[in-house]
């Protein structure tokens, strides 16, 4: 189970960005304790050595006040010199360890305590260093040291670590915007490049290149993916295309089949119906195809079928349809129509182009002829099936009176009144 919700789940920039700062920030505080501690010992030592160079200073000043006893010169000797040195208490005792002179730093309040406490945590304790005349020990000098440039040194460097790590916070957060950049752009694309190929099927689109070497061979790889999809993709949309033509199509002549032709019937009507105009079909029939195939073979039926289809759809204007709907059976959609007689127009520039010979393979020729039968919207028919019937029977009509002629529905006239008056 996942720990996250998808809508709280950090972001890349976000977690990078935070390892940066911690890291960050944890060496600095590291490297700012060590060299604290460091500066602490360093400090101890001084001032240790400083206490024993003040106590000797002392023991010159004062050895002839505790050679004859002498109080008041040993105090302002003292004085004189602790006054003016980091010292909190000096004390001069004799030999019997009377205190013969003191000197105490006057308090100032809170610092001065803050002071002594920290003098007393980090320094070393007090010192005792004799009073030698002559080769003999006549007294001795007690001094406990000061703390104020400790914790001046403390609080100088608790600044110091302060502006140190605000410094590098900064840095930090600018080298990882840098890196972030490099990592996250070149992450960014990717994941872009394939949402848009999962969601929008854009195989087209490619990831650019990276300046990290590791997000640039990605980004290369799934180029190449991309690559083998989008050829994928027009192979497959090709074979679609080819198995859309096929199942719409005639094989042979090209031509749109049965089941294309009723679809743009069924939209010229209804769009026929709206504007109310007329749409004409044309029903056509080859008269000796049965013969030419029987006699000549199944390839010379082929050459006449491509021919008769090649030179019907030489005849029609650009809006028209022409379909083979089996055998040697076309079909003719005119629309939109405006009169009767553009159909029956049409229907004799189709017979007049048979009247030229169709050559066969084998350098023979042959003559045919073809048998229409026009229907027009909406007064033969108002369905797909009530035209087609129409001019199927207006087809046979044609074919009965005279081979190679054209016939309406539900004209009374005869095939030859019609030819005549054409």
């Amino acid at each position: 189970m996942s720990l996250f919700k998808p809508g709280n789940r950090p972001t890349l920039r976000s977690v990078i960005g935070r390892g940066h700062l911690i890291v960050a920030l944890v060496a600095v505080a590291m490297a700012s304790i060590s060299l604290t501690l460091l500066g602490v010992l360093a400090l101890r030592v001084y001032a240790d050595h400083n206490l024993h160079l003040i106590a000797r200073s002392i023991n010159y000043t004062v050895e002839a006040a505790v050679v004859f006893n002498d109080k008041s010169a040993a105090s302002e000797a003292l004085a004189l010199i602790a006054s003016t040195e980091e010292v909190a208490d000096a004390q001069v005792l004799d030999e019997q360890g009377t205190l013969l002179a003191r000197w105490e730093r006057p308090e100032t309040g809170f610092f001065s305590d803050l002071e002594m406490q920290i003098a007393k945590a980090f320094l070393e304790k007090p010192i005792s260093m004799p009073i030698v005349h002559q080769g003999q020990a006549i007294g001795s000098i007690q001094l406990t040291g000061h703390g104020g440039s400790l914790l001046r040194f403390l609080l100088s460097g608790l600044l110091g670590i302060v502006l140190c790590t605000a410094v590098s916070a900064w840095v930090a957060l600018y080298l990882a915007r840098r890196q972030l950049r490099a990592i996250t752009g070149p992450l960014r694309s990717l994941a872009f490049v394939a949402h848009a190929a999962r969601s929008e099927r854009a195989f087209d689109q490619r990831v650019p290149p990276a300046a990290i070497a590791e997000l640039d061979n990605l980004g290369n790889d799934f180029n190449a993916l991309l690559d083998e999809l989008e050829s994928w993709q027009t192979h497959l949309r090709s074979e679609n295309e080819t198995l859309a033509h096929q199942a719409s199509h005639d094989s042979l002549t090209g031509l749109p089949n049965r089941a294309f032709f009723e679809g743009r019937l069924i939209r010229a009507l209804r769009n026929a119906n709206k504007l109310n105009e007329q749409v004409a079909v044309l029903f056509l029939d080859s008269d000796r195809f049965k013969e030419i195939n029987d006699g000549f073979g199944h390839a010379a039926g082929d050459a006449v079928l491509v021919a008769v289809a090649n030179r019907v759809r030489a005849q029609l204007r650009e809006g028209d349809l022409v379909a083979r709907l089996g055998g040697d059976e076309f079909a003719v959609l005119l629309t939109p129509l405006h009169r009767i007689e553009d159909a029956e127009w049409i229907a004799d520039k189709i017979i007049t182009s048979m009247e030229v010979p169709i050559p066969l393979p084998g350098d023979t020729q042959v003559l045919t002829s073809l048998s229409i039968g026009i229907a027009v919207y909406p007064d033969h028919g108002t369905t797909p099936g009530a035209l087609l019937n129409a001019a199927d029977a207006a087809m046979y009509q044609a074919k009965r009176l005279s081979r190679g002629a054209q016939h309406t529905a539900g004209s009374e006239h005869s095939v030859a009144d019609v030819q005549t008056r054409s």
